[in-house]
């Protein structure tokens, strides 16, 4: 098994569990504040305008409104997650600060005053981005396939960045993709990829060719 293929089950273990954790967090969350009438999503959600909201950008995201609320978010947010996070803890982490600073400050200054906002499709609508454009940013193939199969496939997500549906929060949904696309692009790879041990170029294929890029991908995660 080459260092880099065992650095990627690595990381996608940690993916895993740390998704995994992060549903079992939102979940328990979901019971308590089911319990106590669902005071927990009106106390600590986003409301607009004043300063001493800002701070519930942070607890914003693992609050709802109901259980079919949780229920919509809690798949999205596991299968972009987990994609946003496979290739790496680090740069993950720092996505979902951002994303959700993002989302946050969209949802402060433009959302009425009167409304409360809560719940984790900003977050998943922040990966949806930076998962779409990740493998550009970074040139890496098999994450730009995987990102075009997630564009092609959940492209009717886009509309819930546009003002429409009542009781959406549409601006949390547009701060969190803009977040996620920020990220994709200032936490872009800007160095060489790795510890790659040099290998001798194939005598048989067009080094030019999209088959010779997609077998080098494969090759250097040991495939």
């Amino acid at each position: 098994m080459s260092p880099r293929f065992a650095r990627l089950l690595r990381d996608s273990r940690a993916a895993l569990f740390t998704m995994l954790g992060a549903l079992a967090v939102i979940w328990a969350v979901q019971v308590a504040n089911w319990l106590d009438d669902y005071r927990l999503s009106y106390e600590y959600g986003m409301s607009s305008g004043q300063l001493d909201e800002l701070p519930d950008m942070l607890t914003m995201p693992l609050l709802h409104f109901g259980w079919d609320h949780i229920q919509a978010n809690s798949w999205p947010l596991f299968a972009f997650g987990f994609l946003a996070a496979y290739r790496g803890m680090k740069r993950f982490l720092l996505a979902t600060v951002l994303i959700v600073v993002a989302g946050g400050l969209t949802v402060w200054f433009f959302e009425r005053p009167d409304a409360v906002t809560a719940g984790a499709s900003g977050v998943v609508y922040g990966y949806f981005g930076y998962v779409v454009l990740r493998g550009v940013f970074d040139r890496n193939l098999v994450d730009t396939v995987i990102g075009v199969v997630v564009a092609a496939v959940y492209s009717y997500l886009l509309l819930g960045v546009l003002p429409g549906a009542q009781g959406v929060s549409w601006l949390g949904h547009l701060g969190g993709l803009a977040g996620g696309l920020a990220g994709a692009w200032l936490l872009r790879n800007r160095g060489d990829r790795g510890d790659r041990t040099p290998k001798a170029a194939p005598k048989t294929a067009d080094p030019a060719s999209p088959g010779a890029a997609l077998l080098k991908e494969l090759d250097d995660l040991g495939i």
